[in-house]
């Protein structure tokens, strides 16, 4: 469902041998955790809506760019989107741990489809190093 709606999107899943409340922990604690696991984020911070479903967040790459994110953050599910930039990831336990899936890319102005290109290969890298963050918690 995560990648299903948006055209161009792809879509990492794993399953991370660790209860769901411990994935979710690292996922959703966006300003501590985000750039621990999101290979192209290196920080985000909150500005408004704590303690909401909806907050909004600006985000630096690991490039430097800049990024203000529109965020739904609920158990299970987090989905970001800025201007250029869709983030979206989702999880739910099942036997033997947690399944997480991730999907983003590039937007473009004008256009309904995400940018694939390198957003697959960037997905997976995201829930190794997801799994690696929930390991050594």
């Amino acid at each position: 469902m995560l990648a299903s709606a948006i055209p161009g999107a792809s879509m990492a899943e794993r399953v991370i041998a660790a209860p769901f409340e411990d994935v979710w922990a690292v996922v959703s604690a966006l300003e501590e955790e985000f750039g621990t696991f999101e290979p192209d984020m290196r920080h985000l911070t909150i500005v408004s809506g704590r303690g909401s479903e909806r907050l909004v967040a600006k985000a630096r790459s690991r490039y430097g760019m800049r990024a203000r994110f529109d965020v739904e953050l609920r158990p299970g599910w987090c989905w970001m989107q800025s201007r250029f930039l869709i983030v979206g990831v989702a999880a739910a336990a099942v036997p033997g741990g947690t399944l997480v899936a991730q999907t983003g890319g590039v937007r473009v102005p004008g256009r309904a489809a995400l940018v694939p290109l390198g957003v697959r290969a960037a997905g997976e890298k995201a829930l190794a190093r997801l799994e690696a963050r929930v390991v050594r918690r």
